[in-house]
């Protein structure tokens, strides 16, 4: 089933498991969003809903079950709908699963001067050094941090770094769903 350490932390583990479903749905796909809810209090308290998700062992007593939300709309600036985002009490945290291109920090020296948004995206598309990468990033209301960052061209699951620290910018972003 899962390729998850179980050493890892309840929030690592959540990260590598949206990683791995999103994995096997292929690339080119849509931002994903996803509720991690606390699975002891979603077995608790949503027993049905946890049957639904096969979550019916209870020997494992620390951990998030991640839950899909609706789509993420296409036509609207990722940043702009992640404000418009709150949580109910019951979510712990939240994660997202983006695919970006990604150019390595030596190329940052040859980037145009000048270029609107659209115009950064066109040339970032057209570098020959450019990566296409797959970012998967959580956070907890408690300000923990995860992210699975996965190459392309490494596209298996002994490849996929992780780290709180990887995509700082979208980490802030899904922390701020949380603000009161």
């Amino acid at each position: 089933m899962s390729n998850t350490p179980m050493a890892a932390s309840p929030l690592t583990r959540a990260v590598l498991e949206i990683d791995e479903y999103v994995s096997g749905l292929g690339w080119d796909q849509p931002a994903r969003l996803f509720a991690l809810v606390d699975t002891a209090r979603l077995r608790a308290q949503e027993p049905s809903l946890a049957a639904q998700l096969g979550l019916q062992d209870e020997s494992e007593t620390v951990g998030l079950t991640p839950i899909e939300q609706d789509e993420v709309p296409s036509g609207k600036p990722l940043d702009e709908f992640l404000g418009t985002i709150a949580w109910p009490g019951a979510v712990a945290g939240c994660a997202l699963t983006v695919e970006r291109l990604m150019l390595p920090p030596s190329a940052e020296a040859q980037v145009p001067s000048g270029l609107d948004e659209a115009g950064l995206a066109s040339w970032v598309a057209r570098h020959p050094e450019r990566q296409e990468v797959r970012m998967t990033v959580a956070v907890l209301r408690d300000g923990s941090r995860e992210s699975a960052l996965r190459l392309r061209e490494k596209d298996t699951p002994t490849e996929v770094l992780t780290g709180p620290d990887l995509v700082p910018g979208l980490a802030d972003a899904l922390a701020a769903t949380f603000a009161d």
